[in-house]
């Protein structure tokens, strides 16, 4: 591995080694939810870096459609892989923090089903790009469908604006009576920094992988076609 990729590995420990005590031990106890209002610094930066990922995706996807440039396909299934990783985060933990406060595992509000909807169209995603054996065309067909299916993201987004959900209003930018402790809002940023440099790190080295994979390809194929 490069010096820089290692270097960068050790910062991300860093952040979230300090992030992890800023969420547990520096941010205060919520007075209503009380200790299991913790999760509130694992579930929110989980879902952003799951919206940045899929972002990723999506503008990869469009360059990969108008240039057929294999490093931006190879962008885009990293992107995608480690979006759900982070989208499943959110779907755990958001269950967990739900069954002590409202007292049911799951309602399907628009969030959360919006949520578990983006969560499918992007396991499709990866399926597709797995199962699928149209070869060549593989990559188009999930570029495709990347751009269609980021249509739910800012829908995801909104869900507690357009619509009255059972999920909280927003804390951070919604209206006169929102608003975060600065204890509590420090150690959320602090966390999302820590969750973007993780995310980062590891599309980082999927893409380092996937760009062999895409290598091995053409010499597969390179051998394949002088064999004939």
């Amino acid at each position: 591995m490069k010096p820089v990729f290692i270097l960068f590995a050790l910062v991300t420990l860093g952040l979230l080694s300090f992030g992890l005590y800023q969420a547990l031990v520096a941010a205060p106890t919520e007075q209503t939810m009380g200790e299991i209002q913790r999760i509130f610094y694992y579930h929110v930066p989980s879902a952003w870096v799951a919206f940045l990922c899929f972002f990723a995706n999506f503008g990869a996807s469009i360059w990969y459609l108008a240039t057929k440039n294999e490093r931006s396909d190879a962008v885009a299934v990293a992107a995608a892989e480690v979006g759900v990783v982070f989208n499943t985060i959110v779907l755990v933990t958001g269950p967990l923090w739900a069954k002590p406060v409202w007292g049911i595992w799951w309602t399907w509000d628009a969030r959360l089903t919006s949520t578990f909807i983006m969560w499918l169209i992007y396991i499709s995603y990866l399926l597709l790009r797995r199962f699928s054996t149209a070869d060549e065309q593989t990559p188009k067909l999930a570029a495709a469908l990347a751009i269609f299916g980021f249509v739910d993201v800012p829908i995801v987004y909104m869900s507690i604006r357009w619509w009255r959900t059972q999920h909280p209003s927003p804390v951070i930018g919604g209206g006169e009576n929102s608003g975060l402790d600065p204890h509590m809002l420090h150690a959320l940023l602090w966390n999302f920094l820590a969750f973007a440099a993780y995310g980062v790190l590891i599309v980082w080295r999927r893409y380092q992988l996937e760009r062999g994979r895409q290598e091995l390809n053409k010499l597969y194929r390179s051998s394949a076609q002088g064999a004939v």
